[in-house]
């Protein structure tokens, strides 16, 4: 094995034992072989060539490459560096889920005619999902940023390209959410649970949200845990307790949220609220 290779496989008990893939591979050549699951990869660095449905491709740094449940295909490094990428293995019956979700209606399985596709839009919104799927992130996070990929995806890039309805004004299912969200907020709430208390659909649960809140469900917990953050800083209550009672896992997951959000650090925080 060339030493420059580095593979991390593993499955996220949170969806279904999802697997996925970060790797760079350089002289290792995949022999013909299928999945029974879709194979949705980014290309990070380099460039990858693989055999796929009587045709052979290349799929260049910034493409996306589609494979279809039990086709069979191959994959090596198409430069003499290697390449970077990023899979997921979603079962069928996942993005039959999507694809039935997206249109209020049962439907087929997906099927996608390209196997290599010029998508940045949405190759770096699946990198960014891969991403967040390797890290520590809620479960809430976790289901939304996947399902809306899988959605996202399915209509651009399957060959039917479903399309959703339209979306009411107004909805007393988004307000009985928001209000779980606000007496919950500390709780790793799923996105099943949030779409029953909706009794919404979770594909058009974060339809509204986006559309109506401008904010996934995720991000509007997200900002509850840091207010309520800010507030418990300012009360004088240390970085520690303070993650451990909005919800974090830890103080450094508080911490890279609240930067991100207030734009310094919560220990800079409470030193100026000291004062």
């Amino acid at each position: 094995m060339d030493t420059r290779e580095r593979t991390k496989f593993w499955q996220d008990p949170m969806l279904s034992n999802l697997e996925l893939l970060h790797a760079t591979y350089v002289t290792h050549t995949f022999a013909p072989h299928t999945h029974e699951a879709y194979v949705i990869g980014v290309v990070e660095r380099g460039a990858e060539q693989f055999g796929y449905r009587h045709r052979h491709h290349i799929a260049p740094v910034g493409s996306i490459v589609l494979i279809n449940p039990g086709e069979m295909h191959t994959g090596s490094s198409a430069t003499k560096d290697g390449w970077t990428y990023r899979a997921l293995y979603p079962s069928p019956e996942l993005l039959q889920r999507a694809a039935s979700e997206i249109v209020g209606k049962p439907r087929d399985f997906p099927f996608f005619g390209e196997a290599v596709i010029d998508d940045p839009e949405l190759m770096a919104e699946i990198a960014l999902t891969h991403r967040i799927l390797e890290e520590q992130a809620s479960s809430l996070e976790r289901e939304s940023r996947l399902l809306w990929m899988l959605a996202r995806l399915i209509v651009r890039h399957a060959d039917d390209h479903p399309q959703p309805g339209p979306l009411p004004k107004e909805h007393q299912g988004l307000k009985r959410a928001r209000a779980f969200l606000d007496e919950h907020y500390t709780e790793n709430i799923s996105l099943e649970q949030l779409a029953m208390v909706a009794q919404l659909s979770p594909f058009h649960l974060l339809r509204l949200f986006r559309e109506q809140v401008h904010l996934p469900p995720h991000a509007y917990q997200l900002q509850l845990r840091i207010q309520r953050a800010k507030e418990l800083l300012r009360s004088g209550m240390s970085g520690v307790d303070t993650a451990l009672a909005v919800g974090f896992a830890d103080q450094s997951h508080l911490t890279k949220h609240f930067k991100r959000i207030v734009g310094v650090p919560p220990g800079q925080y409470y030193k100026l609220q000291q004062k």
